[in-house]
């Protein structure tokens, strides 16, 4: 949105930026995970999917603070989001094919969330027994 745009919004205040480092640098985890050889609630199932991930989130020391799973009926995967303090969790299951999408993105603003953040990961990829991960790791500044 240009300045002339903003004339029309008069309670639109712009934001400094600053010039000083930021201190929530972050990690994103990203998960293709093929071949798939799970529970088949975890591909089916929103409910159960989101009670699992919620726990997992519990067990490696994150925060939820909110979730939404949906599921696409039957025979179909599901969709879901784990809303963290530190930031989220996203899960897409294909049942069809037995695949899965996950993230796990993690700030450190307060404190060093990496360790949660891979512990997270790494306990619900091995959930979902790949036979063929494509794993990824992206430092977030």
């Amino acid at each position: 949105m240009g300045l002339n745009a903003m004339k029309n919004f008069p309670s639109v205040i712009p934001i400094a930026t600053s010039t000083v480092p930021r201190q929530a640098a972050g990690l994103h985890l990203i998960g293709d995970l093929y071949g798939c050889l799970c529970d088949s609630r975890l591909m089916l199932n929103a409910a159960y999917l989101e009670t699992f991930c919620k726990e997992r989130v519990a067990a490696a020391g994150l925060t939820a603070v909110g979730s939404l799973f949906h599921s696409f009926g039957e025979g179909g995967g599901v969709t879901g989001v784990v809303v963290l303090a530190e930031s989220h969790l996203s899960i897409h299951t294909w049942p069809e094919s037995g695949y899965v999408t996950l993230d796990v993105y993690v700030c450190n603003y307060t404190s060093n969330n990496r360790p949660k953040a891979q512990k997270l990961f790494d306990d619900i990829r091995a959930a979902f027994k790949p036979n063929d991960p494509h794993l990824r790791r992206v430092d977030r500044a």
